[in-house]
């Protein structure tokens, strides 16, 4: 047993003597000692209430506590020990920390429990209650994902359910096996498409045409021309399942896609009918102009590679250090460059011709990358130079530990967020099954105390944003056991 500290003063405008006596309470088996007029100063909060209440009125004692014992005048509550340690602060302190290990959504069910409004946490803690809450809603939309994966609702028609079948087969590699396989070929088409392109470009592949100009090999064109088909109907496929047009247009990677598909059309429209309308050679530079947007396809690997996705994402998160290092890099290349120039114009075969042509050193040279192009001549050159150097390695290096950070943050924090995820959906699944159990049973006329206790077993700290999915997965096992009788 553990008892509260009384507190130094009084309150001596009130003359009940209720407020003033001690009331003993068991939290999940601690015994607890609490003085009335410490809880009477949240007279809204459930102890407050309960110490007011008449001791002769058990219903109204029974709706606030689990249990009660008259002899020893003791109030009983399954609840976490842990976390009411916590709570109790609020009557004394006037503020509420959330220790560590306390999982917040629960401590959250703790207070709503006791009535004590969120506003006592403080500002630490709701910080770090608000980014939990941020979690559990990313959690909860990874279950929903989860739960649309599977069979879907018998009532949809079989337009939709093809729909979401072929979706499914193309976004999603990890529903099935054809999915999967679908992913690896898009993977390798990519690569296929990417060697494509820079084998052309070999003079020793070329071909020439009957102009004598060097063009790609027929073969490569074929191969082209193929990887570029498998886009095209990915693509389409993609468009005609997608549930959110809007959204799907939006996307960047969908925006990478069309990128790397629509040159490949337009090429082949100026090829066969541009010279009908404009110059050979006009013709011919478009042409080219348009093969370079080739290289967007690479970014096609992204979508298959959960890596790179988190990669950018983590970029995402880090603007505000790339920011900084681009400022602290701007501010350098801008003062080099113009020592450099002002330096140099003293010396008569000086490579400094003006302070933007002096940028390209700053760059260089801060970047530690140094092509040897141009360089200083004097003494006081080669000083700032070596000044330039040095101020450049540090800008670099400083903000790179930060993103790095952020990366291996974000990265730990979803694979988190799947396992949490998976977790949450086995126990839904064995909720349902429970459930399930207990309809059985009860057609039997054998299942009232089984679901009683089973009733007052289960903890009231559940996780709301949840409770639809809940729902959604029971009333397809529903559907299921209706289909099978």
């Amino acid at each position: 047993m553990w008892t509260i500290p009384k507190p130094r003063y009084k309150n001596c405008n009130k003359l009940d003597t209720r407020d003033e006596a001690e009331m003993a309470v068991n939290i999940g088996g601690v015994r607890l000692v609490l003085d009335g007029d410490v809880l009477n100063r949240y007279p809204e909060s459930r102890l407050a209430e309960l110490i007011n209440c008449s001791t002769l009125n058990y219903d109204v004692i029974y709706s606030l506590c689990d249990d009660y014992d008259p002899g020893k005048k003791e109030f009983y509550f399954d609840r976490d020990p842990d976390a009411f340690r916590c709570i109790i602060d609020v009557y004394y302190f006037g503020e509420i920390h959330i220790k560590r290990g306390i999982c917040p959504i629960c401590f959250i069910k703790e207070m709503e429990f006791w009535k004590i409004h969120q506003s006592y946490l403080d500002e630490c803690c709701k910080s770090y209650l608000t980014e939990k809450e941020e979690e559990l809603a990313e959690i909860a939309n990874k279950v929903k994902l989860i739960l649309d994966d599977l069979d879907g609702d018998p009532s949809v028609n079989c337009s939709a359910r093809c729909l979401k079948f072929i979706w499914k087969l193309m976004e999603k590699p990890e529903s099935s096996l054809p999915a999967r396989v679908i992913a690896i070929a898009s993977f390798l088409f990519v690569l296929v498409s990417s060697v494509v392109m820079c084998v052309g470009t070999i003079p020793e592949v070329q071909v020439e045409d009957e102009e004598g100009d060097l063009v790609e090999h027929p073969m490569l064109e074929a191969i082209e021309t193929a990887c570029i088909g498998w886009f095209t109907v990915e693509y389409l496929l993609r468009f005609v399942s997608c549930p959110n047009k809007r959204h799907f247009f939006l996307s960047f990677m969908n925006i990478i896609d069309f990128m790397a598909i629509i040159p490949f059309y337009v090429v082949l429209t100026l090829t066969y009918l541009g010279t009908a309308m404009m110059d050979l050679a006009k013709v011919q530079q478009a042409v080219q102009a348009l093969r370079i947007m080739r290289i967007a396809r690479i970014f096609k690997l992204a979508r298959h590679s959960s890596g790179l996705q988190t990669f950018t994402y983590a970029l995402k998160r880090s603007f505000k250090e790339l920011g900084l290092l681009l400022m602290y890099m701007g501010i350098g290349i801008f003062v080099f460059s113009a020592l450099g120039y002002t330096i140099e114009q003293s010396h008569p075969e000086t490579l400094f011709s003006s302070i933007p042509q002096s940028f390209w050193w700053a760059i260089i040279t801060m970047t530690t990358v140094g092509y040897g192009d141009i360089y200083p001549k004097t003494t006081l050159g080669k000083c700032n130079a070596a000044i330039s150097f040095l101020c450049g390695v540090i800008a670099i290096a400083l903000p790179i530990h930060p993103i790095i950070n952020n990366f291996i943050n974000f990265y730990n924090k979803q694979k988190v967020l799947e396992t949490a995820a998976k977790h949450e959906l086995e126990l839904m699944v064995l909720q349902s099954s429970e459930d399930s159990l207990m309809k059985a049973t009860r057609k039997c006329g054998a299942a009232c105390a089984l679901e009683s206790s089973m009733r007052t077993s289960r903890s009231d700290n559940c996780i709301p944003l949840l409770e639809e999915s809940t729902r959604t997965l029971k009333s397809k096992d529903y559907c299921s056991e209706t289909e099978s009788f």
